[in-house]
């Protein structure tokens, strides 16, 4: 079995990762910042919202593709990739705009909370099922 919904979710979340990548090195260039934020305020905003893809994102797309690998309804690997995605973005674009709270930043924290932990009971129920199965 192919994890196909798995390697197309990872993908868009590549670009994604690649888009923030460009923002910090493009604003690190025009700044003439190597190391660190250099006090920028902007651009250590711009830090963040890509350290915190870089935190979130590795375990959500291991626990969807191990889930899809376990034969998990596509409905349901729909459901978790596309409401994974919606929450990084709404995330980044709310970090990114402002330090403050804003609608981008706590509702794409709450879902990117909310995906992570209903993947993850899904996976154990699933692997208790497993287990009841298995003589």
């Amino acid at each position: 079995m192919t994890p196909r919904i798995s390697l197309l979710i990872a993908s868009l979340h590549v670009l994604l990762y690649l888009v923030l990548t460009i923002r910090v090195v493009l604003h690190r260039n025009v700044k003439k910042i190597g190391i660190g934020s250099g006090g920028d305020e902007t651009l250590s905003r711009k830090i963040r919202v890509h350290a915190n893809f870089v935190e979130y994102v590795p375990l959500g797309l291991l626990l969807l593709a191990l889930l899809e690998l376990s034969a998990v309804n596509a409905t349901l690997l729909w459901t978790f990739g596309i409401a994974f995605l919606v929450a990084r973005v709404l995330h980044a674009i709310g970090l990114g705009g402002s330090a403050g709270y804003s609608f981008g930043r706590g509702t794409g924290a709450l879902l990117t909370f909310a995906t992570l932990f209903a993947m993850a009971a899904f996976g154990i129920w699933r692997f208790v099922i497993g287990a009841m199965l298995v003589p």
